[in-house]
């Protein structure tokens, strides 16, 4: 038997969200889906959920913070929130993600036969809830942090991926490498985006 409720899953990739939507309903367990985080804080208004499974880099509003919205409000602080990512998996990236009240971290490709038990311990009462360990200017300072060193990393794939490109003969090849760098450079352009909003957020609380 699972807990009373539903889970809400958070990703802006669909074939993520469909497949982690169809391999949970199969399980018996009710889903919501939503596409970015402040889709899931309108789920979570409509009413509250067993338990959130989230990406992290998302428009709009992406994983981290998500989890701060629901960790400073009290009446959403103890939902349990597990993070899948594909971006963020270093382990200063983990160190703060459970900093800020993140359950459970599991890295993508998500591994279904590990994924399944992490969400019935939940669930089931066997893992409790983090709390955000962290101020507002902490969170920010920590995030913005992050978002700089995948910033660093994205450009270092970037350019790599323009000179594989630019080498490449294989037709099947060159669309392989165009395909990932045409991601990259969005996932580069989201990171951007975020920094500003992050750095215009710790230029308030400083003033």
């Amino acid at each position: 038997m699972t807990s009373p409720g539903y889970i809400l899953v958070v990703d802006d990739i669909p074939d993520i969200l469909n497949l982690l939507d169809t391999t949970l309903r199969f399980k018996g367990y009710r889903v919501v889906t939503a596409r970015n985080g402040q889709e899931a804080l309108d789920a979570i208004q409509n009413e509250r959920p067993a338990l959130v499974i989230a990406d992290i880099l998302m428009p709009v509003m992406d994983g981290f913070s998500l989890v701060h919205h629901l960790r400073i409000n009290l009446k959403t602080r103890d939902i349990p929130v597990v993070f899948l990512s594909a971006t963020y998996v270093t382990p200063e990236d983990k160190e703060f993600a459970h900093a800020i009240g993140v359950t459970r971290f599991l890295e993508k490709p998500v591994d279904i036969e590990a994924f399944l038990p992490v969400v019935s311990d939940i669930l089931g009462g066997k893992v409790n809830p983090e709390h955000q360990t962290v101020d507002d200017y902490e969170f920010y300072d920590g995030y913005r942090k992050r978002l700089e060193t995948k910033l660093h990393h994205k450009n270092a794939q970037i350019a790599r991926s323009e000179h594989l490109l630019a080498a490449a003969q294989d037709y099947d090849e060159k669309q392989a490498i165009a395909q990932s760098l045409a991601s990259a450079r969005a996932e580069h352009a989201e990171i951007l985006k975020l920094l500003d909003q992050i750095r215009d957020h710790l230029n308030d609380s400083s003033e």
